[in-house]
């Protein structure tokens, strides 16, 4: 019974998701709260009620200079594939773009950043957005960076740094990222455990 019980949690979560996935999709593609409501079989009050809340924003002051620098890529990326989103895909491009300590983080779990950076790179679709100053970071990407603050605040630091963020990425074990982690033969809980023994 706790067994289906557990599962059932989990797939409701995952629907969850996928919903909030879809509805960030229709509004990132000029879709009305309207539209969206029909297609969900509710009103368009309701919808925004539901998905309207304001996210977080984390400014330059809230990363620490390595990350600060891979956020430079992440727009990079975005940008020359004019995509008007950030997903996890940009972010481990960015992640991996340069040494710091998430490269290091999968280092030592084994991985080859330099791989995984080709890897995503082969994953980055060319879209036809040119409103570059419009990115938005997909649920995903956002809910990797919170749980990054999360685990850059238990740890006492300042600010979050690139390895917070590379654990933050493994997991929500959804999404680009997870699925290149897999891909090069490398399990993401093992990534998680690696970081873990970093904390103080």
């Amino acid at each position: 019974m706790a067994t289906a019980a557990h599962l059932a949690g989990q797939l409701q979560a995952l629907a969850d998701d996928l919903v909030e996935d879809y509805v960030e999709h229709c509004r990132m593609h000029g879709s009305s709260w309207t539209d969206i409501g029909a297609a969900l079989g509710v009103t368009r009050q309701a919808v925004q009620q539901r998905f309207h809340a304001p996210h977080k924003r984390y400014g330059p002051e809230t990363m620490s200079e390595d990350l600060r620098g891979a956020m430079v890529q992440v727009k990079r990326a975005a940008v020359l594939h004019r995509n008007n989103y950030i997903g996890t895909e940009h972010l481990w491009w960015g992640l991996t773009a340069e040494p710091n300590s998430a490269t290091e983080l999968l280092e030592r779990g084994g991985v080859d950043p330099a791989a995984i950076h080709r890897k995503v790179e082969d994953r980055l679709a060319l879209g036809a957005s040119q409103a570059a100053e419009r990115i938005a970071w997909t649920p995903y990407s956002r809910k990797a960076i919170a749980l990054a603050e999360v685990r850059s605040a238990e740890s006492g630091a300042a600010r979050i740094d690139c390895g917070d963020l590379l654990v933050g990425l493994a997991r929500v074990g959804r999404g680009v990222a997870a699925t290149v982690l897999t891909e090069a033969g490398f399990e993401v809980p093992v990534l998680d455990r690696t970081a873990d023994r970093d904390q103080p």
